[in-house]
């Protein structure tokens, strides 16, 4: 009897285990976990407490059995926070150099970078607005894009042709009222197109870049190694089976919601 119950354990142990290898559950949650999400578009909306990267959060959290504490944040405090061990998370990030020191990722979707301008500045292409000196291109703080576009951001700081903004809003009133000619865009951003003042008064430039994966951000000195797997897994999970083109379908096209996270 006692080698029965004892092989009963076993199996019910053995289930578990592979539930947490397949996406299942955070085998370890003593403590309750920081995750943050910042404004922008359709990813996350404040003034809605709606989007994509909050309907990843609910769905991650209740697949991991964890207690995680959601707040919002500007995305240059994230990333500090993230660096620090301050913060264990955040959602649609990018990879670089500097970031794969103190962050590690689980892509789940990817995109392209566009340059949104005026049509009063002149600009038909790329290079047309790198040359011309008296245009001026806005940029949310602490973001970073695809390789040509942060080149392009890159050479205009040198020159003091960057607009900084703390978020998207912003961004597009400064560009209303003409005080950039330029935004770098994703399709996040693009339901902002819709409003007619705006459709009406720019044109879109796509960068010839492919598109860039961005996915759940793990403070390394926050979450161990062994435990980032297990985030991955839970990603993962969500990508296989359909969840996660489910969230984008909520937001997205059917075809265009595939593309994003189809990679």
């Amino acid at each position: 009897m006692a080698g029965r119950f004892f092989l009963v354990i076993l199996l019910v142990l053995s289930h578990f285990g592979s539930a947490c290898a397949a996406g299942g559950a955070i085998e370890d949650c003593a403590r309750t976990y920081t995750l943050a999400l910042h404004d922008h578009g359709l990813l996350y909306s404040a003034a809605t407490d709606t989007g994509i990267d909050k309907d990843v959060a609910d769905e991650l959290i209740r697949r991991s059995g964890c207690k995680v504490t959601v707040s919002l944040m500007p995305r240059s405090r994230i990333w500090q926070l993230i660096e620090s061990g301050a913060l264990d998370f955040s959602l649609s990030g990018i990879a670089n150099a500097d970031r794969d020191k103190f962050a590690s990722f689980a892509w789940y979707f990817s995109n392209k970078y566009y340059l949104l301008v005026r049509n009063d500045s002149g600009v038909r292409n790329l290079s047309a607005f790198e040359q011309n000196e008296s245009l001026q291109l806005g940029v949310i703080r602490s973001f970073r894009y695809s390789q040509s576009a942060n080149r392009l951001v890159d050479k205009l700081q040198e020159s003091n042709r960057l607009s900084l903004a703390g978020g998207l809003a912003p961004l597009y009133q400064t560009l209303m009222l003409g005080r950039v000619q330029g935004m770098i865009i994703e399709p996040f951003d693009f339901p902002a197109l819709e409003e007619k003042k705006i459709r009406e008064m720019t044109t879109i430039l796509e960068f010839s870049d492919a598109p860039v994966p961005h996915g759940l951000i793990m403070s390394n000195k926050a979450v161990p190694a062994q435990q980032q797997e297990q985030w991955r897994a839970i990603v993962s999970s969500m990508r296989s089976d359909g969840s996660m083109r489910r969230i984008f379908e909520k937001y997205f096209k059917p075809e265009l919601a595939a593309s994003l996270v189809n990679f």
